[in-house]
């Protein structure tokens, strides 16, 4: 995770930002340190990323890489305005022990559009990850990967849409998604809980779960119950205010999934 101490919106890439719109720094602040808390209560250890000045979406730690069997995808960041983070975070992996550490060659924005199930590498594709990320991805990780159009600019990363639960359960908004890419998330995932648009409007799929505990927006209380009778623990969280830069729980979430 990386703190909010620069986080402002003065620029707009994608449909949530609205520069017009002044963040209150003080509550995003207090709001993130509610969310990395509640980690570790929950029994997580949380690593943070030293926020830089110039780049204000460092909050959105999720985006700098994509972690698998402690294997580590960088990022390479389709708007010029993100463009430095992926040297931060690779960096950081690089400082804290990691040897294999991949710098891409083709878009790919981290876990905003790569999600990691029991079975599958799930990769969305349509607003900022290159279709060629995908076998990039491929490669180095030796996983299956499936590619997901998304096809809603709300939706521009595939982690607003979807959201791993654990093995090969996952939550998504159908409408976010191509006909031909719903067919295979149907086909995959038949059992899946299925997002109402008040809930996905929310950034409610933008949730993390830890197999049994999941946190997400506090708003998309239409998934709360759906959860509950699948088994796992929802957990609310209130980041109203990192929510006008266009993430939530997961966008502030990097996973490190390291070798077992």
């Amino acid at each position: 995770m990386c703190p909010p101490a620069h986080f402002k919106v003065t620029y707009s890439i994608n449909p949530w930002m609205d520069p017009t719109k002044p963040v209150d720094l003080r509550l995003a602040v207090t709001q993130w340190e509610d969310l990395r808390d509640r980690y570790t209560s929950l029994g997580h250890t949380v690593e943070e990323l030293e926020p830089d000045p110039g780049l204000p979406d460092m909050v959105y730690a999720a985006n700098g890489a994509t972690v698998v069997d402690g294997r580590v995808l960088g990022a390479r960041f389709a708007h010029p305005e993100r463009h430095a983070e992926a040297a931060a975070h690779l960096a950081w992996f690089r400082s804290h022990g990691y040897t294999e550490v991949h710098e891409p060659e083709h878009i790919n924005e981290g876990e905003g559009d790569f999600a990691v199930t029991g079975s599958w590498l799930l990769a969305g594709r349509g607003f900022r990850s290159s279709p060629l990320s995908h076998n990039e991805a491929q490669e180095f990780f030796g996983r299956p990967v499936i590619g997901l159009n998304l096809v809603d600019p709300r939706y521009y990363h595939l982690d607003t849409a979807l959201c791993v639960l654990g093995g090969d359960e996952i939550m998504y908004y159908p409408p976010a998604f191509s006909p031909g890419s719903r067919a295979v998330l149907e086909r995959l995932f038949p059992d899946a809980v299925l997002a109402e648009e008040p809930d996905a409007g929310a950034l409610g799929l933008n949730a993390v779960s830890d197999g049994l505990h999941v946190l997400l927006p506090q708003a998309a209380v239409g998934l709360f119950e759906p959860l509950r009778e699948r088994g796992y623990e929802p957990i609310g969280i209130d980041l109203s205010e990192l929510l006008k830069g266009g993430g939530s729980v997961k966008c502030c979430t990097q996973e490190l999934r390291d070798a077992v």
